[in-house]
């Protein structure tokens, strides 16, 4: 049977499928079952800023100012101690994981201030973890807001969290980014270990019956496996950190066409949400499947085989292909252009 071993950020993990972050990761139970399905790492549920922020402000509402009105009450008022914070459930739950499971466990993070994401990211270490992922979420909308500034601004929060913490630091991104490839070389020289390609962002929609805007949660589908196929076909001959796939990937041919245009891990998430933790199995199962018929002796054998700078027509990662594409369409049956 082919050798599935991989790295990620240094780390020796089992295969390349990694759960990523979602309600299976921050419960015991599923971790575990996770793990016995083969998940050779996972990543922890988000940890926003914001949340803390909006807990603090409550915790002082309630506690700190809770000799405001009736004395008599006090006793009915809760105390700090016996309020458990987010970041006291997510420290605990890391606690509790590195002391059931085998696999490496990877933070998550997304943070709004400076302070903020390096504290916290000191938090998720002490706690424990073996990798910090941190989501560079924001949606840039003033028009005086520079492309190169936002950019010069991730790269040097990243510095900075670099710096703060010892185990390695993961970049998950968006793909809009004026310049990608640029942007991820820098942050590579900021010091960061890893990037993942790409986040995918819940978009607001419009209610025409209460004219009221709505978050909208939608799973990933297949065929957002191909942007990210794209990018890291692009990046692999550019850098060295590590390449992570996220988003699309449902079954073991993406996968593979990940780990062929250059990635070191995939991420899993909709997937498991749509079929359950054994899709894990059945997608390990078509990947040993296939290198065993086409030869292979290892996945390193072929990570990065079809890369950019690897494919016999690298064009086709590229704009040259844009025309070939149009001209190959054919309208279904029936249908006047």
């Amino acid at each position: 049977m082919a050798d599935l071993t991989t790295t990620y950020c240094g780390l020796t993990l089992r295969s390349p499928l990694v759960p990523s972050s979602s309600p299976l990761t921050g419960n015991l139970d599923d971790a575990r079952r996770l793990e016995d399905a083969g998940a050779a790492a996972l990543i922890l549920p988000s940890l926003f800023e914001e949340e803390l922020i909006h807990e603090q402000e409550h915790l002082h509402r309630f506690v700190d100012l809770q000799d405001i009105g009736h004395h008599e009450a006090d006793s009915f008022l809760p105390t700090a101690h016996a309020l458990a914070s987010k970041l006291d459930h997510t420290l605990e739950t890391i606690d509790r994981y590195k002391q059931s499971l085998a696999i490496p466990v990877i933070g998550s993070l997304n943070g709004v201030t400076d302070s903020g994401w390096i504290e916290y990211a000191r938090d998720l270490q002490a706690a424990g973890c073996d990798a910090l992922e941190i989501n560079l979420y924001g949606v840039n909308a003033d028009c005086s807001d520079s492309s190169a500034d936002i950019e010069a601004r991730y790269q040097h929060l990243v510095r900075e969290l670099v710096n703060g913490v010892s185990v390695p630091v993961v970049v998950k991104l968006s793909s809009q980014f004026t310049g990608v490839a640029h942007f991820v070389a820098g942050l590579e020289q900021a010091g960061a270990a890893g990037v993942s390609l790409f986040n995918r962002f819940y978009q607001p929609d419009i209610d025409l019956n209460t004219l009221e805007i709505k978050p909208c949660l939608s799973l990933s589908g297949p065929q957002e496996a191909l942007l990210r196929i794209r990018w890291l076909a692009m990046l692999r001959p550019q850098v060295q950190l590590t390449l992570a796939a996220t988003g699309g990937f449902h079954d073991g041919p993406t996968v593979l066409k990940a780990l062929l245009a250059g990635a070191d891990v995939v991420h899993l998430c909709s997937v498991l949400l749509q079929q359950g933790i054994g899709a894990i199995g059945a997608i390990e199962s078509a990947m040993a499947q296939w290198l065993e018929e086409q030869e292979y002796d290892s996945v390193k054998q072929l990570q990065g085989s079809l890369s950019y700078g690897k494919a016999v027509n690298p064009g086709a990662y590229e704009r040259a292909n844009y025309l070939e594409v149009l001209d190959s369409y054919t309208p279904s049956r029936g249908v006047r252009v």
